[in-house]
């Protein structure tokens, strides 16, 4: 509940009078050289009720105009725009951000209770050089693994947008391309997004943007150790070429012992391995998804045993780096294996009888088709078995018959030699 300029001298001297907003860098947009109008205790902040000091700009073309929202009492105890109330850290909304440190930070809500909590804070943020935020954000963790992963880096100026014209989506917009608003088809009226409390949002509860911020927080990709014990090699991907062993020791030698660094220039990896189970953990858990060197950002995996490697190569038609591999049509499944061969037996590669002697023999070919086959007498020695049980002669091999089909060049039935060649005949 605002306080009318006639009440007592406490409460007129907590009212706030700023020469600048705290604001984040997309609210206050791309232009550098932006102007302000400042309006002293023109309204009352949104989640105290206390006059405060409100400024209002453009940022930007074609963009609405924006103001600030909370007092900055408020925004400081939660280190937050005034604006749009995300974190001026991460970019993320508060319900993220306590998630992410595990931070549980209740304001009171009555009027009573919620005076005297802010009349501590600002006593505490007195006290305090400014640089760090108070309560019990300012005893939170530095940092969190979810919200690094999460976190805007780049400003998001299309938050910066004017709303859907109303008399466009009516039909009955005059002003065409003078219009200030948009004119767009506006989205689902049932999209949770849709409906967003700017209450909600500083207090961390039902908040739509939230939820599905971490909704996409428990479906991220993580990083879980190997269950062999043995394991304490790290993968690194996508070196390029002008990063060192020294740059990367200079990274992971934080985390432990390191005890080889090799680098394969050909495949730009490298494979660290640490001297203990426990800092080839941490150094997983910390570079995962986060490991940047020198402009480059660098994929991590955890190493592999040279059994498992071996084995485990291709699965089911799934590479080891996840690629799965279409079946070739008109390839059977797999091969048979191999007979299996006795060392001790002698080769045969006759296929001859090993009960019967053995027999010299040699198959007269035919001459070639245009030369007339020589006189008897006259053509090469022919030798017979040397013995009357000697095994008969093997057919020929266009006589035998097929064995099983591996390939479909092995079926008789699928080659297109003897449709052509009845067909040349029946020509």
């Amino acid at each position: 509940m605002a306080t009318s300029l006639g009440s007592n001298t406490y409460n007129r001297q907590n009212w706030e009078d700023a020469d600048f907003p705290i604001l984040c860098q997309t609210c206050l947009g791309e232009n550098p050289y932006i102007r302000m109008t400042k309006e002293k205790y023109g309204k009352e902040c949104k989640i105290c009720a206390r006059p405060f000091t409100v400024f209002r700009w453009c940022p930007g073309t074609r963009m609405r105009f924006k103001k600030t929202e909370v007092c900055q009492t408020c925004s400081k105890m939660k280190n937050v725009c005034q604006t749009c109330l995300l974190d001026l850290e991460y970019g993320l909304p508060i319900q993220v951000r306590d998630t992410g440190l595990a931070i549980k930070d209740d304001i009171p809500r009555s009027d009573v209770n919620k005076e005297y909590y802010t009349q501590n804070m600002e006593r505490e943020l007195a006290n305090s050089d400014g640089s760090r935020p108070v309560g019990q954000l300012g005893k939170a963790p530095s940092s969190s693994d979810m919200l690094l992963k999460l976190a805007r880096t780049t400003p998001y100026y299309k938050r910066n947008r004017p709303h859907i014209c109303s008399f466009w989506v009516k039909g009955e917009c005059k002003r065409g391309e003078e219009c200030p608003y948009r004119h767009e088809k506006p989205t689902d009226p049932d999209d949770p997004l849709a409906d967003q409390n700017i209450k909600d949002r500083y207090y961390g509860i039902n908040d739509p943007v939230a939820d599905k911020l971490l909704k996409r927080a428990s479906t991220m990709p993580r990083l879980d150790p190997p269950e062999d014990k043995s394991i304490t090699t790290l993968y690194i991907g996508g070196l390029g070429d002008n990063i060192t062993d020294g740059d990367l020791k200079s990274h992971f030698y934080q985390f432990g012992e390191i005890r080889t660094i090799t680098i394969v220039q050909r495949q730009q990896c490298a494979f660290i391995q640490f001297a203990t189970r426990q800092a080839a953990e941490m150094a997983a858990e910390k570079s995962f998804h986060k490991l940047i060197i020198n402009g480059r950002r660098l994929h991590v995996k955890w190493g592999r045993s040279q059994a498992a490697r071996g084995k485990d190569g291709i699965k089911d038609g799934v590479t080891e780096l996840g690629t799965r591999l279409d079946p070739v049509p008109g390839l059977p499944g797999a091969l048979p294996p191999p007979p299996v061969l006795d060392e001790e037996a002698p080769a045969n590669y006759f296929n001859l009888d090993p009960s019967s002697s053995p027999a010299i023999m040699n198959i007269t070919l035919p001459p070639p088709p245009g030369i007339n086959p020589p006189p008897p007498g006259f053509g090469p020695p022919v030798f017979h078995p040397m013995g009357p049980m000697a095994p008969p002669m093997p057919p020929p091999m266009t006589m035998r018959p097929p064995g099983q089909i591996h390939y479909p060049s092995q079926d008789p039935q699928r080659m297109g030699a003897h449709g052509a060649h009845g067909a040349r005949h029946g020509d």
